[in-house]
């Protein structure tokens, strides 16, 4: 059998780009090499693109250094990865794109445009579920007209708080209860988010979250555990992993517990009666399929305490596969071991209805 060219990419614009760079190293070293020949090109935070000669660099972070340039081409009857070197450039033919990409410029529906203009399939949701789902202010619109319970909220661009910062910190305290979360609608990894506990460090945090997007939202603190979902598949033949729990080594599962210190406890399967637990299986399939998705994500919910209400926190489309992330676990626990599951991937991306 012939190999297939697979591109990977990674790296990227997004504050999320380090994670990325972790990321890359567990996929493209788990791709099966008999079925595939694996071509790393990767993205400098400046949006330069380069082909990558080997793992090796970005383990060794010299891979910026490298010096053929390479751009995917977004002419369909190509199909096409385009490098250049020294004036002179190479047309390599592409089957399938994995973009390890996460956040702005890379899970947000951006790269799946160059993708869906140049007709070659790619792993992962298609362009209007990332954007849709990369931006919270537009999730959260959609789930609370579906009624899939949610953190009581409200966003705003920030242009409008500078120009009129007093009513909407009157908006929020007239709303919401404290502690609120203040968050940019379009980041990820807990880029620019901020617990606030009291109304006068708000305008703090909402100057925090502009500085990473130009929409805010504000969101009720919910007491509770904080459970994962992975969901595998495309839409309406997707399927939900066992449910994980984060034990929060900080005031919450923010980017240094996720990717740096690891220092919150993972719990597999989350410590949740069984009930529960396929209340929140349920639920993150029916988001998954409302909100479009394909190939993959990563749903987030709250449990609380004494109700036992389940409340979906966010949608992650592109979820972290470093080492220690919580969505291939959820699918090794299941049984599927990390090599398998990136095989399910690519194989949904070959398999999607346009």
């Amino acid at each position: 059998m012939e190999k297939k060219n697979i591109v990977v990419l990674f790296g990227g614009q997004s504050s999320e780009h380090v994670v990325s760079c972790m990321s890359v190293q567990n996929v493209a070293a788990n791709i099966d090499q008999e079925k595939y020949n694996v071509i790393l090109v990767g993205i400098t935070e400046d949006g330069h693109w380069l082909k990558v000669d080997s793992l090796a660099q970005i383990k060794d972070d010299t891979w910026r250094e490298a010096k053929a340039g390479a751009v995917l081409s977004p002419d369909a009857k190509e199909k096409c990865l385009i490098v250049t070197e020294n004036g002179k450039f190479e047309k390599v033919p592409v089957d399938v794109v994995f973009p390890v990409l996460h956040g702005l410029y890379g899970e947000d529906g951006t790269v799946q445009g160059i993708l869906e203009l140049a007709k070659i399939p790619y792993v992962g949701c298609g362009t209007l579920a990332s954007a849709v789902c990369m931006d919270k202010a537009v999730t959260h619109t959609l789930l609370s007209a579906a009624n899939i319970e949610q953190a009581h909220y409200l966003w705003f661009y920030a242009d409008r708080y500078f120009a009129d910062g007093e009513k909407i910190r009157n908006k929020i305290a007239a709303r919401l209860n404290f502690p609120v979360f203040v968050k940019p609608a379009n980041a990820g990894s807990s880029v620019g988010v901020s617990k606030v506990t009291d109304p006068e460090k708000l305008d703090a945090a909402i100057r925090l979250a502009a500085e990473n997007d130009t929409k805010v939202v504000v969101e009720e603190g919910i007491v509770g555990q904080e459970v994962e979902c992975a969901v595998l598949g495309n839409r309406g033949k997707s399927v939900a992993s066992p449910v994980g729990e984060i034990g929060a080594g900080a005031e919450f599962y923010d980017y240094d517990d996720k990717y740096k210190n690891g220092v919150a406890q993972l719990f597999i399967p989350a410590r949740l009666p069984e009930d529960i637990a396929e209340e929140v299986r349920k639920t993150a399939v029916r988001a998954y399929n409302l909100l479009g998705c394909d190939g993959l994500s990563r749903v987030d919910f709250f449990v609380t305490e004494k109700e036992h209400r389940v409340i979906l926190n966010e949608i992650n489309t592109l979820p972290g596969f470093t080492s220690i992330s919580m969505y291939p676990k959820l699918w090794e626990n299941a049984g599927t071991p990390y090599s398998e599951l990136l095989e399910k991937l690519i194989d949904c991306a070959f398999t999607r209805e346009d």
